[in-house]
């Protein structure tokens, strides 16, 4: 297998499988284990980050259920200015895992580089709250971003919603669910290799491939779902690729490694997409696997991600060009 990954990616196999929990999530070790590797991982790649420019808040905002709330994150640039477009990120996770603060290494460089808004939710984790809690927040979330739009100098209309690996999974059932709920529609879902499906029958999903296994994958839904997992009780606001109808989706941009669990699920998900008339673009990157532009980013195939990644953005606030 590693004859197969991009040359510049190698050097970090060691890394990573050091850094990679033991076990298949299946017990209450192995995401107590998963839990202290991504609040490590968040503590290492935020200390690292240059925040000048840029302001941070935390809100607490009503939660989906009568007395409840969430907290919320918020990025702004430090210079006052009104209808900026925001990107809400659903962080990642596997669905068990992470924190809003976990998307600070994504949302100041953007706020940074686009002069957006950046926002990040607190959603309830697996598996002490099943599926589809999660749904249910960062829905909740996004309704409140696009209901305070004014008092946040955002631009209601140029909300993107964003998501990574278990966070894509998640911010494409929020995006079914606004559809069906004719609540705010994103004007991008940007899914960077999202967990979209718990049956687990693709070709790819039976590979022991890094960063994310089989058996971590099968222990997520699990944790999620329940005994439900993999069968005909799943909705489409649990797993996504679950949904029988796309139509009425925004443009939707998703990206995967071709060395990983995700790759099949991604790429049919794309494919279903398009046939249902929206707008889709779709990278498959050769030699890659999960997590690779967050290990090496200084690859050139995770920069190319990247760029990718913001140019999708890019043309989603500015149609006609950015300003």
């Amino acid at each position: 297998m590693a004859l197969d990954i991009d040359p510049e990616l190698l050097d970090t196999l060691d890394e990573i499988s050091a850094r990679r929990p033991s076990g298949s999530l299946d017990t209450t070790a192995d995401i107590a284990a998963k839990r202290a590797q991504s609040n490590r991982l968040t503590e290492s790649l935020n200390a690292a980050l240059d925040r000048s420019g840029v302001v941070t808040e935390v809100r607490n905002i009503p939660g989906p259920s009568r007395g409840s709330s969430l907290q919320l994150r918020i990025h702004r640039p430090t210079t006052a200015v009104t209808g900026l477009p925001c990107l809400y990120s659903v962080h990642s996770g596997g669905m068990v895992s992470g924190s809003a603060l976990g998307d600070d290494r994504i949302l100041v460089p953007m706020v940074k580089a686009f002069g957006c808004v950046g926002a990040s939710v607190d959603y309830r984790l697996a598996p002490e709250f099943r599926a589809p809690a999660a749904t249910e927040d960062c829905y909740c979330a996004l309704a409140w971003l696009a209901a305070n739009a004014g008092e946040l100098n955002i631009d209601p209309a140029r909300i993107a919603i964003h998501g990574v690996s278990g966070g894509g999974g998640i911010a494409a059932t929020t995006v079914l669910k606004a559809r069906d709920q004719g609540g705010p529609m994103p004007c991008l879902q940007l899914l960077v290799y999202p967990q979209l499906d718990d049956r687990n029958t693709t070709p790819s999903s039976h590979g022991d491939w890094l960063g994310w296994t089989r058996a971590m994958n099968v222990g997520a839904w699990r944790a999620a779902l329940g005994e439900r997992a993999g069968t005909a009780d799943v909705t489409a606001y649990e797993a996504a690729a679950r949904a029988t109808d796309l139509a009425g989706l925004p443009p939707t941009f998703i990206d995967v490694g071709s060395m990983e669990v995700f790759r099949d699920e991604c790429i049919d998900y794309a494919e279903r997409l398009l046939r249902a008339g929206v707008a889709t673009e779709l990278h498959v990157y050769p030699g890659c696997f999960h997590g690779f532009d967050i290990y090496v980013p200084q690859a050139r195939v995770s920069r190319t991600a990247v760029a990718a990644r913001q140019s999708a953005l890019s043309r989603a606030w500015w149609p006609q060009g950015r300003p």
